[in-house]
Order: structure tokens, then sequence, then C-alpha cells
């Protein structure tokens, strides 16, 4: 972990906490190791098994919570980001690979403190209660746009940046959902979390979980309405 990351105090995490330079080998050996395993060797004083965890997963959880903060607290990613790191770093000898995994229960680490500042900030919107429905799973859409582009062998001009704009307007969708929907969404999509997974990670009910992920998908549906029409016509 980065020696800059500091506690919401400004105080540096202890230098025990921190990770050192591995060896070629050891290196090598932690590479693949899975992330509980990381996780553990870490907490049994292997602090250079961190640096593998972070390597991992400091795109995705800052992309987390960046999509999760949204637009107008933007300015508080980096921060919120750290107090994650910090937040691991200090609950490491309690983690549990018996429990949830550990992708998993970091982002549910960085899921409560990015909607912590989502509350102090008043952004955080009360949802009604929905009657819910049988449907179909969830779809990505994010991962739709993606696909579209790789579909095709050359992409002309015009296409890279019509799927770049159909890109940016899903971050733009994404920041107009409510903080609950919004957050559902991307546990269920950036970290792959099952419905069941999301209720016992969030503590909430079954129903309320996919109630959130129903509204927030047809809304976003109808957002993205535009671009989902031309991927169906390719479909």
């Amino acid at each position: 972990m980065p020696s800059d990351v500091r506690t919401s105090s400004g105080e540096n995490p202890p230098m025990s906490a921190l990770p050192r330079a591995p060896s070629a080998k050891a290196a090598t050996e932690r590479d693949a190791m899975p992330d509980d395993q990381l996780m553990l060797a870490y907490a049994h004083g292997d602090a250079a098994a961190f640096d593998v965890l972070y390597a991992r997963h400091e795109g995705g959880l800052f992309r987390f919570v960046k999509r999760l903060l949204g637009a107008r607290l933007a300015a508080q990613a980096d921060e919120v980001f750290q107090d994650t790191w910090v937040r691991i770093i200090s609950a490491r000898e309690s983690f549990s690979p018996q429990g949830a995994a550990w992708r998993t229960w970091a982002f549910t680490i960085a899921h409560n403190l990015a909607m912590d500042r989502l509350r102090v900030s008043g952004r955080e919107v009360a949802l009604d209660a929905h009657p819910d429905d049988d449907g179909d799973p969830v779809p990505t859409l994010e991962r739709g746009v993606r696909g579209a582009m790789d579909a095709a062998a050359h992409p002309s001009a015009e296409e890279l940046a019509f799927w770049r704009a159909a890109g940016r307007r899903l971050l733009a969708c994404l920041d107009e959902l409510p903080s609950d929907q919004r957050a559902a969404f991307l546990l269920h999509h950036e970290d792959g979390l099952t419905v069941e997974a999301l209720a016992a990670s969030l503590e909430i009910g079954f129903e309320t979980v996919r109630s959130r992920l129903r509204y927030g998908l047809q809304k976003l549906r109808g957002c993205m309405a535009r671009y989902l029409a031309v991927l169906e016509q390719r479909a």
C-alpha cells in the first residue's frame, strides 16, 4: 500500500501495517495466491502480500467509489478510497475466509464509507417501497456497450465515437440514480454479487435488494434508450 495513504485524522498507518519490497521468488508465489490467502498472510505479518492485493483491486475499488459518490462528490473519491484501504489494514486480523470473500468484504467496506459521505452531504434519497415481480437477471449495460465495440473487428471512427459517448452517458445516468439504487447496481455489476450476497453484505432484505436493482435498471434503460436501441438492432 502506498506510504502516502493516511487515516482520516491525517496520521500514517503503523509502519508494521505497510508493505515491504518482496523478493522476486516470493512475489511470483504471491501473484498466484487467491485474495483470501493473501489477506491471511498479511494478517500474519507478510506485509508484502498486501502489495499484491492492492495492485489487483486498486482500480476496481477506486472506480466503484467514484461512481458511487457521483459527480457532485467526485472530489472526495480519493479520500474515501484511501479510508477504505486504511480500514482494511485496521481490520486485517478480523478477516475470516469463512465469511464473505475478500473482494466482497472490501467492496462492502468501500460501500459503507461512501454511503456515509452521501448521507452527510444530504444526498441520500429515501426509497419508497415498491411491489416486486419476477423477471430476468439484471443485464450489464456497460458490458453490453463494451461488447458492441469489441464485436467490430475494425470499428470506424464514427462507431468508436458513438460507443465512447454511450459510456459517458452511462456514467451520467448512474449519477442520476438514488444512491441506494446506484450502490446496489454497482455492487451487482462491479463486484458481481448475487442478490443473495448483496442482501447479506448490506444486511437488508432480499426483496429490498431486488427492488433497488429493478427500479434502478428501469431508470437506466430509460436514460440509455438511444444506445440500447442500437444494441438491439445489432443483436
